[in-house]
């Protein structure tokens, strides 16, 4: 070819990948040696696309490096339709942006849009796929240090902490501490713990101390690789990497892992074999993910009564909602109405991803008889696929399609029709309305 057209070959591959504009010269060269219409050489619209491509990834709204020309010309001949989509997605962007500044009077929408720090945490912890080498080493060390068995570990960490750092625990009333569980004064060198906790919850307490005094230049590298966050966003990051280094404290990862192969998932051994929760089983189980050593992959929901989204952690595609309103369908809300029974379910989103859920209550600390029954719900999921590994599913071997729940994330974003669920018109999908007929909900006919 570079022979007919009077180039080197070197020319004619940087033609092939885009590196190079069709010159007239090469353009009249391919015609005459292979008898091409120039017309289906050039695309009239290519110059306006290519133009529009530019200018749209040169938004305020998309940080970092931009993608030069050679990228962009690869997009619209590779993938003609994600460039499509993702133009329409800007476009409704813009037009959200301007309807929003429409209704603005105070110079709020920059705050309304911009991504939230426990968004932001979320993706952070997303990315890693829930698992943090490092964290884990640290909490190895620290476990190695303390010693003793599951009973032992208050006293032991109590001990650990006062002669390691010089911080001695305290336990306080719940009139002298009626607002506060737990209150590190780290100038003073001692914690305070409310004796609402109970021992469980002590322990965890103890740990998320022992992370924040034995490896803070590691919380503090590791929140810095999260990205942009503000003072609170920082703290709310130390917060969860803090947390995730209790949890491995206390539930080491191979002897975790080999309890919950052994068991099947069984979460209430599981929590009985280390002396922790449930609830941070089900957090733990998120983080199996080591390379060579991996668990199911999982992902993590608390809701409370009125739906809304109190933790989430991610290993999996499922799409987790970042606020309330999660779906009626998904039986997540029916385990308010059985208290310490596990509630399994084969779900389906839009997507037609099929997932494995198990659901039940946690209690809060109760401390008086105004705060009883603030019970939550946490839900523990993964893909089908891993279900048969987790004993829970094994009397709910789903054959009729008809018994998977369709779920949503919320009715704001679900295009399901149909649904005899949904409480509000979808943002992004227009549902028919026939004034001479009535559909399963008023939103559609």
């Amino acid at each position: 070819m570079a022979a007919r057209l009077g180039v080197s070959a070197s020319y004619v591959n940087l033609l092939e990948n885009n590196q190079r504009s069709l010159s007239v010269k090469v353009l009249l060269a391919l015609t005459d040696a292979y008898g091409v219409a120039w017309q289906e050489l050039i695309n009239d619209n290519e110059v306006a696309r290519l133009a529009d491509l530019r200018a749209t990834v040169r938004d305020p709204i998309f940080t970092g490096d931009r993608p030069d020309l050679q990228e962009l010309r690869a997009a619209l001949d590779h993938a003609p339709q994600l460039v499509a989509h993702f133009m329409q997605l800007h476009k409704n962007y813009r037009t959200m942006l301007g309807n929003l500044k429409h209704l603005d009077e105070h110079g709020a929408v920059p705050e309304m849009l911009a991504t939230s720090p426990e968004a932001t945490i979320y993706e952070f912890f997303r990315q890693h796929a829930n698992y943090f080498a490092e964290l884990e080493e640290a909490a190895d060390r620290a476990r190695d240090a303390v010693g003793g068995r599951p009973d032992d570990i208050y006293a032991n960490l109590k001990r650990h902490l006062n002669n390691a750092y010089g911080i001695e625990v305290d336990l306080v009333s719940i009139d002298e501490m009626s607002d506060t569980l737990r209150n590190f004064e780290e100038d003073r060198g001692r914690v305070l713990l409310s004796e609402a906790f109970d021992q469980i919850n002590r322990n965890f307490q103890l740990a998320h101390v022992l992370a924040m005094v034995s490896c803070g230049s590691l919380l503090d590298s590791l929140t810095a690789a999260a990205g942009t966050l503000s003072d609170t966003g920082r703290a709310r990051c130390h917060v969860e990497l803090a947390n995730y280094f209790a949890a491995a404290f206390l539930m080491p990862y191979a002897p975790f892992l080999a309890v919950v192969q052994s068991t099947g998932y069984d979460i209430d051994r599981i929590a009985a074999t280390f002396g922790v929760s449930f609830e941070m089983v089900c957090h733990r189980l998120t983080t199996l993910q080591r390379k060579g050593a991996q668990g199911v992959p999982f992902f993590f929901l608390r809701i409370d009564r009125a739906g809304n989204v109190t933790k989430r952690f991610n290993a999996t595609p499922f799409t987790l909602a970042e606020k309330g309103g999660s779906c009626p369908v998904w039986n997540i809300h029916s385990a308010f109405a059985a208290p310490g029974t596990i509630i399994p379910q084969f779900v389906e989103l839009p997507d037609a991803g099929q997932f494995f859920t198990i659901s039940r209550t946690t209690d809060r600390p109760v401390i008086s008889r105004h705060t009883q029954d603030r019970r939550l719900v946490v839900t523990l999921g993964c893909e089908r696929a891993h279900a048969e590994q987790i004993g829970y599913a094994s009397a709910l071997r789903v054959t009729d399609e008809a018994n998977i729940g369709k779920i949503g994330i919320n009715c704001h974003i679900c295009p399901r029709q149909a649904c005899s669920q949904r409480a509000h018109e979808p943002m992004h999908v227009t549902l028919t309305i026939d004034a001479n007929r009535r559909g399963s909900t008023r939103y559609e006919s």
